[in-house]
């Protein structure tokens, strides 16, 4: 089984020092600082490198420059898709935005985690789990989200906070770690 193989299948796959997985993440990165060069007016090019660049699109997306991420092919985005300035993705493993889906400046979404065992830590093992954000959600300037996490529809996220656990549809959540702080209903129309 390939390192590529074992990550994907959530194994603990050797990131660091595998030629193939450092080579792709080399391709990324250049795209990545191509994307990061192009004139901020040059739309049409900045969408046609990230079209052939992610995963997956929607038809009407825009994610601001500085941009950065590990491989890009793990990255699908939805409808109506807006991201700020700042955003990391390392995306080992799938990360996936539904449709309306804003972020603000200097967020990151980690799929990456690696051993609390030194040995393996040092040895450049770690694992990727998916992230998944639902449709709807706002998501607010320096969150991180950490591996495995899911963020349900409607949602919305405080600035700073550190999402470790999944967060349920239609809830305001916030803080370090991110907890929910109530319902979004009708009420907070």
């Amino acid at each position: 089984m390939t390192e590529k193989e074992k990550c994907a299948a959530g194994e603990l796959y050797d990131a660091n020092y595998d030629p193939a997985l450092f080579a792709e993440r080399q391709d990324a990165k250049l795209r990545c600082r191509e994307y990061n060069m192009l004139m901020p007016t040059d739309m049409a090019a900045r969408d046609q490198l990230l079209r052939g660049f992610l995963g997956s699109t929607a038809e009407h997306f825009l994610i601001e420059q500085p941009f950065y991420c590990d491989y890009g092919y793990n990255i699908h985005i939805g409808e109506n898709f807006y991201s700020n300035f700042n955003l990391v993705i390392l995306d080992g493993a799938p990360v996936s935005f539904g449709d309306n889906v804003f972020i603000a400046p200097n967020c990151g979404f980690y799929t990456a985690g690696h051993p609390l065992d030194a040995e393996r830590r040092n040895a450049g093992l770690e694992y990727a789990r998916p992230i998944r954000v639902g449709n709807n959600v706002w998501i607010g300037a320096g969150v991180s989200v950490l591996p495995g996490v899911s963020i349900g529809d409607n949602c919305v996220i405080g600035a700073g906070s550190v999402v470790n656990k999944d967060i349920p549809a239609n809830t305001l959540a916030a803080g370090n770690p991110c907890r929910p702080i109530r319902r979004i209903d009708q009420k907070s129309k």
